[in-house]
């Protein structure tokens, strides 16, 4: 629990940096899938620092997602909006507003119940066919991206962030489904569903913060990355909460969740300083 939290604050203030240089990078071709565009935002030391980040985060993700079930490490992810929120307002002067701050608050005691009720993580290795699954899901997300390039902003936010968190969440699924590192891992489909979703969600994610309503993109991330990958646990790799304490397991993930549903606006930090903050690189370069 204590890497999930980790990799929390880390994809949370990660996400305040990465978003103002996507927001700052020149304006692509508009498709939802875009490599030129993270390039360009890549060239900007906010998005290479946030890589950083998230680097470390993926590491303590992985470590937690092999020792809690993957409902609780969702959860725990989607509390990094809550981060984001705090990190935006200390540092970028965002203010929050009294509701936020209880949402803040609401997503902490969603986290502290899952603690609580949450049980090991699942014997459950999963088959060849949801391998299999999980990389079609994968490519699935990339051709949405394409396709989502051509709609209207909103719905293009919409359908991006969900698949940005659709692609986070295969990642997800797929760390539980590789044993170890060795010449078999090669020939498992999982392994490639994982470097592809990741891949897709970035690429997804950055053309969503940089037009459109994040709060909706970030909403759909939420979602995307939480409900499915904890179904799959639960239902596949026999996921399960300590005895007797299932309703507070429920309950604390449906209350983290909505937390961090609250608190979407924070998905995208404004892309250029306020008033008062200092940057000595104003060009981001």
């Amino acid at each position: 629990m204590v890497c999930a939290l980790g990799a929390a604050v880390c994809f949370g203030t990660a996400s305040v940096l990465q978003a103002m240089a996507a927001r700052a990078a020149e304006p692509g071709t508009g498709s939802g899938v875009d490599a030129a565009l993270l390039l360009r935002a890549a060239r900007q030391w906010r998005y290479v620092v946030g890589l950083g980040l998230d680097a470390a985060g993926f590491v303590l993700q992985i470590v937690a997602l092999r020792n809690i079930p993957i409902y609780t490490v969702g959860a725990a992810l989607a509390a990094s909006l809550a981060v984001t929120a705090v990190v935006s307002a200390r540092l970028l002067h965002v203010p929050l507003s009294g509701a936020e701050w209880g949402a803040v608050g609401t997503v902490c005691a969603g986290l502290a119940m899952l603690a609580l009720s949450s049980g090991e993580e699942g014997s459950g290795t999963g088959s060849f066919a949801l391998a299999l699954g999980l990389l079609g899901v994968a490519v699935l997300v990339l051709l949405v991206g394409a396709v989502a390039g051509g709609l209207p902003d909103r719905s293009r936010a919409l359908v991006l962030g969900l698949a940005s968190g659709t692609g986070f969440g295969v990642v997800e699924v797929a760390v539980r489904l590789i044993d170890d590192v060795s010449p078999a891992t090669l020939a498992n489909p999982a392994l490639y569903a994982l470097l592809l979703g990741g891949g897709a969600g970035f690429l997804l994610l950055t053309s969503a913060l940089q037009r459109g309503s994040v709060t909706t993109a970030t909403a759909g991330m939420v979602l995307g990355e939480t409900i499915g990958p904890a179904a799959v646990g639960v239902a596949w790799l026999g996921d399960s909460t300590r005895a007797g304490l299932t309703w507070l397991a429920v309950l604390g993930f449906t209350v983290a969740v909505a937390g961090a549903l609250a608190l979407a606006r924070f998905g995208e930090p404004p892309a250029t300083p306020r008033p008062g903050d200092r940057d000595p690189d104003p060009a981001g370069a």
